[in-house]
């Protein structure tokens, strides 16, 4: 067996790095080839006294093949011994998963806290009366929404209308038929409420086939509809017909990269079938230009007039939008004119009758709504309706009464609303809250935070670190009513609970935001196992919400901070744009920052700091700990972006690209080789302990992302702590996981964390 490569980068030796590129790096990413790396110039913490080993008796993990794959991208050759690891079908690489798999669940099992923990957490869950999500109004006091009692395992769908409620869709149904976990990934209903379609997946593997249901009857409508894995369906504004977004039919062999390329939006009658439906959106079509990776989607304004067609480059936060009329539309015949263009930095929409409601960037980059006329939809004459101010605008939403406005300031947030219409000027009026909180609007009619143009007002939730979520009606007058959908729960206000905000100074001098969650009175006495959260991708912002897991955290003494570094939109597109590609090192550098600002205050020691990040946040936990592994005591990195090299050859890999950049072009690939923690993990270097945790079914960050960096830091930690790979065989990305499959998997990184933080109680015997 060949050994683990020193380096997995290594430099062609003509060629030179540009001055901007290696005065923007604080560590070296590659080596000159055949030369040795450096050991690091820290000193790790190593095993601390009262961190007990792995049991005895238990038998090693498995040592992963090691058949390397050097490939040079310009110049630089980059190393890959693990790359047999990708291909998951294959009898020996699922052998090594399982064996893994089987390793971690040993260990955690001899972890004596760890099933009273579970236990715990199984009791705060079921002490909620009722989970209610995904909250859809319509006229004639319908609302379909879904629930989840504290017997069931999994969201089911139900519709309350004056005087009933019923249950219409029940993935429990399906899991007991089948033996497979079931979940619903969307839903839309007619205008009349008649009818009902939703996405239903197994596995967690998102992969959604569209359904219909008859709410009158309880009867299925039409055969099932499959690769509609995110259909965004839209009802026509008289039911009759039904738009929805569906993938590409792959051939046989055909590359992984293909299969979210391609796609068309269709249209069929409501209660039809496929072969009655026309393809009336996608690449090819007269006026529309539409590039493999973008992705399009048609919504029908609520009084017939308008169809609006919506193209999204992968996770591109701003969008292109074609207008047609719906009677063009839905003759088959659509004529689609180009209203915006990426250029005009557009991230959100909402709509009112003849006026388009615009949430845009563009000079302006703690947002600005712009409004438009669809009669004459040339942004040219686009109006500023409400223009940039000291909060980010982070959300707009149109009711039949007014355009709801939700502003963001740090973690605090102001609803706001002003009339209707394209009429500059008005005054913009503050919604008086009930308590203090987060909250979202939506840019459609579903869900909490959304409102319906033909209903004033709008559903809102609410919640903080301390308290609970709970489902508000906003009223036209500016009343503000609780809905009674969420009852409320004996841990909603735990007492004795706070949260302290605080501004970091991180590694450049810039102020970066973090939430310290904890127990009053606390003593910063340097003693406290703490638990540092990060995301930090896509301008995505870590908001206050409240946790009955974090809430079983503090109740063993843990303090939890969660963070917004650069990457994140807490303060708006600048904020998201420094940890952006080439900026993206600021991402882990201001998580650093935090790590040591909760050390030098006393919150915790480094022998009890732990790291945990999920998807993107990967990055996150991945480089910071390879960066500074002297800093934590342990890590989790959960179905984390790790191999950033080769994520791109995934099916969601171009999707991905304008956030973090593509290898085929110089500064695209720097960036990537310096967020890739699977390229950054030195050999003979103290590692914190670390378990990766993955879904198995992972549809967006492909397992072998995790199994690929756990084989690396087995081969490579020399601290002598832990490196487990806790898989799933029936999960995915954790979207349509049950609640058990959550509560044990939360149960595992809590358990494995205060572990490895040294409390007595978690010690394996």
């Amino acid at each position: 067996m060949t050994p683990p490569v020193r380096s997995l980068v290594a430099r062609a030796p003509r060629r030179r790095l540009l001055a901007a590129w290696v005065a923007s790096l604080a560590l070296s990413l590659a080596v000159p080839a055949g030369a040795q790396p450096a050991p690091p110039a820290v000193t790790p913490p190593g095993l601390p006294a009262g961190v007990a080993p792995v049991p005895a008796g238990l038998p090693p993990p498995p040592v992963a093949p090691v058949r390397d794959v050097p490939e040079t991208f310009h110049g630089t050759t980059v190393h890959d011994p693990y790359r047999a690891l990708e291909d998951k079908a294959q009898p020996e690489v699922q052998a090594w998963m399982r064996a893994q798999g089987e390793h971690t669940r040993q260990v955690l099992a001899r972890l004596p806290g760890r099933q009273r923990l579970l236990d715990r957490l199984v009791a705060l869950d079921e002490a909620v009366p009722v989970r209610v999500a995904a909250v859809l109004r319509q006229p004639g006091g319908r609302l379909f929404y879904e629930r989840r009692d504290p017997g069931d395992n999994q969201f089911k769908l139900h519709l309350r209308q004056p005087g009933s409620d019923r249950l219409l869709v029940d993935p429990a149904a399906l899991e007991r038929r089948t033996g497979k976990p079931h979940a619903i990934n969307y839903y839309d209903a007619a205008p009349g409420g008649d009818l009902l379609v939703y996405g239903l997946s197994q596995q967690g593997s998102e992969e959604a086939v569209l359904h219909r249901l008859d709410t009158r009857t309880g009867r299925p409508v039409g055969a099932p509809i499959d690769r509609a894995n995110w259909a965004g369906p839209s009802f026509s504004a008289d039911g009759r017909h039904l738009a929805f977004t569906r993938l590409q039919a792959l051939r046989p062999g055909a590359p992984e990269v293909e299969k979210y390329r391609n796609a068309s939006v269709w249209l069929m009658p409501a209660r039809g079938g496929l072969a009655q439906a026309r393809r009336v959106l996608g690449a090819g079509m007269p006026g529309v230009q539409l590039a493999p990776d973008e992705t399009p989607s048609v919504s029908f304004t609520h009084d017939g007039r308008w169809a609006l067609g919506l193209v999204q480059n992968g996770v591109q936060r701003e969008f292109r939008l074609y207008l047609s009329s719906a009677a063009e539309v839905l003759r088959g015949q659509p004529r689609w004119r180009p209203v915006v263009d990426t250029a005009d930095q557009i991230t959100g929409l909402s709509y009112h009758g003849d006026t388009l409601y615009l949430l845009s960037h563009r000079g302006a980059p703690r947002f600005q709504v712009l409004g438009l006329d669809l009669r004459q939809p040339d942004m040219a004459r686009a109006q500023v309706l409400v223009p940039q101010g000291e909060g980010v605008i982070a959300g707009l939403a149109a009711a039949a009464d007014a355009l709801y406005l939700e502003v963001r300031s740090g973690n605090a947030k102001r609803l706001l609303k002003r009339p209707l219409g394209l009429q500059a000027g008005p005054a913009l009026q503050e919604v008086p809250l009930p308590v203090t909180g987060s909250f979202a609007l939506a840019d459609g009619e579903g869900g909490p935070g959304a409102a319906h143009p033909d209903l004033p007002g709008l559903v809102l939730d609410l919640q903080g670190w301390t308290r609970a979520r709970q489902i508000y009606e906003v009223q036209a007058d500016g009343q503000v009513r609780n809905t009674g959908l969420q009852p409320a729960g004996p841990h909603d206000t735990p007492e004795g609970i706070e949260a302290t905000e605080v501004l970091v100074t991180s590694h450049d001098g810039t102020r970066v935001p973090m939430s310290v969650i904890h127990r009053k009175g606390l003593v910063l006495d340097g003693r406290h196992p703490t638990l540092l959260y990060g995301y930090a991708s896509y301008g995505m912002t870590e908001e206050p919400f409240f946790s009955l897991s974090r809430l079983a955290w503090l109740e063993a003494g843990g303090v939890m901070a969660v963070i917004n570094p650069r990457g994140s939109g807490v303060f708006g597109q600048d904020w998201h744009m420094g940890g952006f590609q080439a900026t993206k090192p600021n991402t882990w550098k201001d998580t650093i920052a935090c790590a040591q600002w909760l050390i030098d205050q006393g919150y915790t020691r480094p022998q009890r700091l732990g790291l945990w990040g999920a998807s993107a946040g990967g990055i996150l936990v991945g480089r910071s700990i390879t960066e500074r592994p002297d800093l934590f005591a342990v890590a989790v990195p959960q179905v984390g972006a790790l191999d950033m090299i080769r994520s791109e050859l995934m099916a969601t890999g171009p999707a991905n690209i304008p956030e973090f950049g593509t290898r085929t072009n110089e500064p695209g690939f720097r960036a990537l080789l310096a967020m890739s923690t699977y390229h950054q993990i030195r050999d003979a270097t103290a590692y914190p302990a670390v378990m990766l945790v993955h879904g198995v079914h992972d549809p967006r960050v492909e397992v072998w992302e995790s199994s690929k960096v756990a084989a690396r830091l087995q081969a490579a930690s020399t601290s002598g702590r832990p490196v487990l790979l806790r898989l799933d065989w029936d999960a995915g990305h954790g979207i349509g996981s049950t609640k058990r499959q959550q509560l044990e998997e939360r149960a595992d990184v809590f358990a494995f964390m205060l572990w490895q933080m040294g409390h007595p109680d978690f010690q394996p015997r």
